[in-house]
């Protein structure tokens, strides 16, 4: 079994960005970049599930510029057999990236697509339900627990009302959650290994594709400081504040 796997370059999840200064897009002058968190879980289990024996090779592809050589370097240095490129220099959106994704399945050919649910950058939770759709093929989205079986993937995922198990044939697309695992680190030896491996290049045109970007971000802002809280001398202070002030009790 072939596991194919997503990989998004994003600012690392410890720092703290900032709008540029026409607000229009966040500033990434000097950010640290690394892999999207959530396509790293994704990324760990199926290196888990191909040392269990369950798969025999394991794909990881990104879509962007050269730079995200850097971020499909650390997946291979984790675990991954081969690494793809899609080159473009144009913003992609989640739209756009199932379309892409679309061209490599078919060009792939893998039983699994195991992907991070969102990005912590937009946050869109999209890609995988639109590349669901787009290949007719069964997905299961949230997994906190991925169990492999001759011919199907049973997902335990985490709801409102607790925890429901899926169990949907292959091929087939799995998005990841936080619970699903604690991916490991690169050791140095793999590092340095990773850095003389290929990466497959691909030219988004020779995909026969074209971007349209459907979405425009019109203004970005940093979200509003908190207020200054204060402290009460008693609970009758404090119950009188909620009362007349905050007017949040009766």
């Amino acid at each position: 079994m072939k596991i194919l796997v997503p990989i998004k370059r994003v600012n690392d999840y410890n720092v703290k960005v900032r709008p540029n200064q026409s607000n229009t897009d966040v500033d990434l002058t000097n950010v640290k970049m690394a892999v999207n968190p959530f396509c790293e879980i994704a990324l760990e289990e199926a290196i888990r599930i191909k040392e269990a024996g369950n798969a025999e090779e394991v794909v990881a592809v990104s879509v962007g510029s050269e730079k995200n050589q850097e971020q499909l370097r650390t997946a291979l240095a984790l675990g991954a057999d081969r690494a793809i490129l899609i080159k473009t220099e144009v913003e992609v959106q989640p739209l756009d990236v199932a379309k892409i994704l679309v061209k490599i399945f078919e060009k792939e050919n893998p039983k699994l697509v195991l992907m991070g649910k969102q990005g912590i950058d937009g946050d869109h939770n999209q890609t995988g339900q639109m590349l669901g759709a787009m290949l007719s093929i069964p997905q299961a989205t949230f997994a906190s627990k991925v169990e492999i079986n001759a011919d199907s993937v049973n997902v335990t995922r985490e709801i409102d009302g607790g925890l429901e198990t899926l169990s949907v044939e292959l091929p087939a697309i799995v998005t990841t959650d936080l619970r699903l695992n604690e991916p490991r680190y690169a050791s140095l030896p793999n590092i340095m290994k990773a850095k003389r491996k290929p990466i497959d290049e691909i030219n988004l045109e020779e995909l026969g594709l074209s971007i349209e970007q459907k979405v425009k971000t019109v203004k970005v802002e940093s979200p509003s400081e908190r207020e200054e809280g204060i402290k009460v001398d008693s609970v009758d202070a404090l119950l009188d504040k909620l009362r007349n002030e905050a007017k949040v009790i009766e």
